[in-house]
């Protein structure tokens, strides 16, 4: 037991003091403008965790990032810098209005969970395109993930504008947004399940992102091709050398990411938005989910409290522009802990690159016996 606690330790500590550090820099920051640091951190946690609808609404803000936080972990984990949950929730938001509209005389049982695997299914093949580039034409990932991301939000502005438009559908000039989803097509908002949570847009959704959490904590350290994706991720030399696919997993793991992210799309239209909007950017939560992997050490259940730690301080941040503190003060402690991460993570990278370029002490000594 002391043994599992001390291997739990040494795996967390990096964020723990990371964010450790963020608020204490937050702090200071708080300090130089006038303001109570205690009073001001107070304000945050009342603002996202203070009642029940607040803490709904927190909830709401996790969702979409535990989501794209999961598409990243995986994506990590096999030695991959996923750019691409941007496009791959973009894709899956059209893909999941497609479905719903034209799948809208089904009954509710079949046709959500069918949205729901459209919408894992068309972020997991726009992740997957990315995974085919790199394994079979050794194209790096980050360049065609930011490739697709563009050009998967310019493909759903023009599927919005028309053949998903409510007006072109019905005969009038275009709109810049598309159908409403029918009633069968949405999940349940947690406030007709439990009345306490008032005006809060949290659904069932968050269920879903757990769930998904467990799913794939399971793939990664209970299944063979979970080994597999993590041994391609450590050693991709090594894996091919003990039989391993390094094409195959990189197939796969940029698969199940893009996959995540676009259940992360799905679920977001059929809990809240219930269409797509024409947009002139990318909604960000994919960037917000490399944040999220990141401090949740690419694990899949480490995911779950760094999502929760954006999510406070995503929400909490207009309780604190309400106290007369900047909400800016959130974004300064989020970016310290990710540089504190990022840094700690570069050191020991280049530690270990001078360990082994370093000269051998005993090989020395013996030359120098010489």
């Amino acid at each position: 037991m002391k043994g599992k606690l001390t291997y739990i330790w040494s795996v967390t500590r990096l964020p723990v003091v990371a964010v450790a550090f963020g608020f204490i820099v937050g702090a200071l920051c708080i300090a130089v403008t006038g303001n109570n640091p205690l009073v001001a951190y107070m304000a945050l946690f009342k603002g996202s965790l203070g009642s029940m609808p607040s803490i709904g609404e927190t909830m709401y803000k996790v969702t979409p990032i535990l989501f794209t936080g999961l598409a990243a972990a995986i994506s990590f984990r096999c030695g991959l810098f996923n750019i691409g949950a941007e496009g791959q929730y973009v894709v899956a938001t059209v893909a999941t209005v497609a479905v719903a509209w034209f799948g809208q005389e089904l009954p509710r049982l079949i046709l959500l969970p069918l949205i729901l695997i459209a919408g894992f299914c068309a972020g997991g093949i726009w992740g997957g395109f990315a995974g085919l580039l790199k394994a079979k034409r050794g194209i790096n990932e980050v360049i065609s993930t930011i490739m697709l991301n563009w050009i998967a939000l310019y493909i759903a502005n023009y599927m919005v504008r028309v053949p998903l438009s409510t007006n072109v559908l019905a005969g009038l000039p275009r709109a810049g947004h598309s159908v409403i989803i029918p009633d069968a097509a949405k999940l349940t908002k947690l406030k007709e399940l439990v009345s306490s949570f008032g005006y809060s847009s949290a659904h069932t959704g968050i269920f879903i992102a757990l769930a998904a959490a467990v799913v794939m904590w399971y793939i990664l350290f209970k299944t063979t091709t979970g080994y597999e994706i993590r041994t391609v991720g450590l050693n991709a030399s090594a894996a091919e050398y003990g039989g391993i696919s390094k094409a195959k997993n990189t197939v796969l793991a940029m698969f199940l990411s893009g996959g995540l992210a676009g259940l992360g799309g799905a679920v977001q239209i059929t809990g809240l938005v219930f269409m797509v909007n024409q947009s002139p950017a990318l909604p960000g939560y994919g960037f917000t989910g490399l944040s999220v992997a990141l401090v949740g050490c690419s694990h899949p259940l480490g995911v779950i409290p760094s999502a929760l730690l954006f999510g406070i301080l995503e929400n909490g941040s207009r309780q604190m522009q309400l106290a007369g503190i900047p909400s800016e003060i959130t974004s300064i402690i989020s970016g310290v802990i990710l540089v504190f991460i990022a840094g700690s993570l570069i050191l020991k990278l280049a530690g270990d690159k001078l360990k082994f370029f370093g000269k051998n002490p005993a090989v020395d000594t013996g030359k120098e016996g010489a």
